[in-house]
């Protein structure tokens, strides 16, 4: 009798085993979860407000976004500030590819990572676009947030940026902040002694394999923030791999619709009208004639 059940002790521990096995293999092999620690993230900034998350994606995320990326790499875009529609600039000399969300397993993981460390929803942030950079591409100090009224109709202003570095780069290819003020806990720990002559014109990060750079273009009363400014230095010695989710202030998975209409856009209009949201953040609660905002009718402007 007890050889019996310790054979059945053993066949329910056997199944056991394999249906965890399973169910770990059907997110990932090598898969980080979804939980962030804090301890490996360091504020490089507060003007605007910036931090880097060492060793965020595992080098099983990073190459796996690199080999989605290689078969669809085309020279990247920038938008026009007037029409908001995309065109080559030598502003910006790299190639890129969109990896569409919920690809794979992976970039799902990837997008619940990023959800979790930044606490903004998944469904506002855009594609995740892979770039590589090679010997002398660089992308010249710009702002993430609009200008255009195009653009913006979309989910509205680009709130945050996570630029997750997917290669190490043997010199150059940082990311600067030329505008950027410098923490002073950074200030007594950080040298710039192997920083190329572009990065050492502002607070500057070097891209590690795995690496994560989070910054804000908006203040928190969702005005645009000038020290956002940054630029990706040239490649120097080396080839830079990147990923860019780029995370607006609403939803950028919602059909775009007509701004000109008077309505709400958000369930929470009415109670930030109340709390006096329409006099205290006007930019986003009534906008302009350009770019109408997004609670005009609880504001009463229309």
């Amino acid at each position: 009798m007890a050889k019996f059940c310790s054979c059945n002790l053993l066949f329910i521990l056997s199944i056991s085993i394999s249906l965890l096995l399973r169910r770990a293999s059907s997110s990932y092999a090598g898969s980080a979860s979804s939980i962030v620690n804090p301890a490996k993230v360091k504020q490089i900034s507060w003007s605007p407000r910036a931090f880097v998350y060492e060793g965020f994606l595992t080098d099983l995320e990073c190459d796996h976004l690199i080999s989605l990326a290689k078969a669809e790499l085309k020279r990247s875009a920038v938008a026009d500030h007037l029409s908001g529609e995309s065109k080559v600039s030598e502003v910006r000399t790299s190639s890129g590819a969109f990896i569409h969300k919920a690809k794979d397993p992976i970039v799902s993981g990837i997008e619940d990572k990023i959800a979790a460390w930044t606490f903004l929803p998944k469904e506002n942030g855009e594609d995740i676009q892979v770039l590589r950079y090679e010997y002398g591409q660089k992308y010249d100090a710009h702002y993430d947030y609009f200008t255009d009224k195009v653009n913006i109709a979309r989910g509205g202003h680009r709130m945050a940026t996570v630029l997750m570095y997917l290669s190490n780069v043997e010199k150059g290819g940082e990311t600067v902040f030329p505008n950027a003020e410098e923490s002073q806990r950074r200030q007594a720990s950080e040298t710039n002694e192997d920083l190329s002559d572009c990065a050492k014109k502002g607070i500057a990060v070097k891209p590690r394999k795995g690496d994560a750079l989070l910054f804000f273009n908006l203040h928190p009363n969702a005005v645009p923030d000038t020290k956002s400014l940054h630029g990706g230095c040239p490649v120097i010695e080396g080839e830079k791999w990147s990923a860019t989710k780029w995370i607006h202030v609403d939803s950028f998975d919602t059909i775009v619709s007509d701004h000109t209409s008077c309505v709400d856009n958000n369930a929470s209009c009415e109670r930030w009208a109340e709390l006096g949201e329409c006099t205290n953040n006007p930019e986003y609660m009534v906008g302009s004639p350009e770019l109408p905002g997004y609670c005009r009718k609880s504001c009463k402007v229309c």
